[in-house]
């Protein structure tokens, strides 16, 4: 992606943080590569339900034949949610949860890492059934696919739940004001931090300058 179309898209997606009601998390300053914007979902109310932002090599077009080395760590936040209009508008959900947080990181996993030797014909098929898997897996966060994982959130320990599978790693836990999910590959999540983002415009819409590494990433 070009530096013009990469700002471009950046300033889009920023208008859906810029109008959550909470507030973002990311890895804190112990990262110092590449910040990068994703996108934000909204309820069936319209308001800003949740986001990811990402650290590392952002996603690029598929390219079946070359095995997938990016590195990255994705921080998705939630907003809790006691209650929520279903899409109709006829009901409610559930309040959001951890789990939540851990179904939108391990969704978001598998969208990043389908096998790339995967047929186009069956990427859909190969979808939908890790996403059920998924799903049940984070409906089960105290069951034995989890482990404890204690990382800091704005410098404090907090516990999560941790999982690590063939396509990488997923956590979910709590923060501040929000839930906490994340998934990556090739960064190990044992060294990372989370921290609540003052300002998003400036980590992660505004280019890095030239020459910055990033920590933790080997």
């Amino acid at each position: 992606m070009d530096t013009t179309s990469r700002a471009a898209g950046a300033a889009v997606a920023l208008d859906g943080y810029l109008a959550a009601d909470f507030p973002w998390y990311g890895l804190d300053d112990g990262w110092t590569g590449d910040r990068w914007l994703l996108q934000v979902g909204a309820g069936a109310e319209g308001t800003v339900d949740y986001g990811s932002v990402g650290h590392g090599d952002e996603p690029a077009a598929r390219q079946y034949e070359v095995p997938d080395t990016r590195r990255f760590a994705v921080v998705v936040t939630v907003a809790r949610r006691p209650v929520r209009r279903s899409a109709d508008g006829t009901g409610v959900l559930e309040a959001t949860s951890a789990s939540s947080a851990a179904w939108l990181a391990g969704s978001g996993l598998l969208s990043a890492t389908w096998p790339g030797q995967l047929d186009r014909t069956l990427r859909q098929d190969w979808l939908d059934q890790q996403t059920a898997i998924a799903w049940d897996l984070a409906d089960d966060l105290d069951g034995p696919n989890w482990s404890s994982l204690n990382l800091p959130v704005n410098g404090q320990p907090q516990d999560f739940r941790y999982r690590e599978s063939e396509y990488g790693w997923v956590l979910a836990g709590e923060a501040p004001g929000v839930l906490i999910g994340a998934y990556g590959r090739g960064i190990s999540a044992y060294g990372l931090g989370f921290a609540a983002v003052g300002d998003v415009a400036r980590r992660y819409a505004e280019p890095r300058p030239a020459g910055a590494t990033a920590l933790g990433s080997s």
